[in-house]
């Protein structure tokens, strides 16, 4: 990675998770206006979003690593890859970049700015699908840091796409992206009330990814990360 100011890397944080939370949640829109078919809708939605995520993290990883997500942040962070500060500043423009991404993708379908959802996503299974979600998320991308980085964007791309299909949830795995979507009341949305039990669980699932991988990569004999 060049050596980026902390101001621009933070922006490029920002910027990716609007495009990110835009495609999901405008993709979403689309769908819903053009068929009344939820398997359909879920399909086109979930081609969006793996398709931008290749787009974003190949061409802003190079900036600030591409983690578009609070929970992705916090473990660079336990693994000594970017300070607390800058974990903070990636969170809090995360946060705030989502947000505008759900903005903008209302604007665009001329819907109000912002509409408090009122789709139910709680429940045990819910919450193990996000936890499973954000787990297998961060598996992919630390083994793919490990041996295979030149392909990290297609890699996370796909695992979210075969994610959405394969949990519960249809896999948010990223607080940001969550608070995001509680204020869209359209196919991607989820209640606000929901927001602490799928953000527990996706920070759950990342650390435990984290153990994982530690453990698994650990040399014999040595005490490093």
């Amino acid at each position: 990675m060049q050596d980026f100011t902390s101001a621009r890397r933070v922006v490029t944080e920002a910027l990716g998770t609007l495009l990110l939370v835009a495609t999901v949640v405008g993709s979403g829109i689309m769908a819903e206006t053009l068929t009344r078919d939820v398997a359909l809708a879920l399909l086109a939605n979930t081609i969006a979003t793996g398709a931008i995520l290749v787009v974003l993290i190949t061409i802003l990883g190079p900036v600030s690593g591409a983690h578009f997500n609070p929970a992705v942040s916090l473990v660079f962070y336990l693994r000594r890859d970017i300070s607390l500060r800058e974990t903070i500043s990636y969170a809090a423009a995360q946060i705030a970049g989502g947000m505008a991404g759900t903005i903008i993708a209302h604007l665009m379908f001329s819907l109000p700015v912002v509409a408090l959802s009122v789709k139910l996503r709680t429940g045990p299974a819910q919450w193990l699908s996000e936890g499973v979600a954000a787990f297998g998320l961060v598996l992919t991308i630390l083994l793919a840091i490990r041996f295979s980085r030149a392909s990290i964007a297609w890699l996370v791309g796909l695992y979210i796409t075969a994610a959405y299909w394969f949990t519960a949830s249809t896999s948010f795995a990223n607080p940001a992206v969550a608070i995001a979507r509680s204020l869209s009341n359209t196919f991607a949305g989820i209640r606000p009330a929901d927001l602490p039990g799928f953000i527990a669980a996706e920070f759950a699932g990342a650390l435990a990814a984290l153990a994982l991988v530690t453990w698994l990569l650990r040399q014999p004999g040595s005490t490093a990360r």
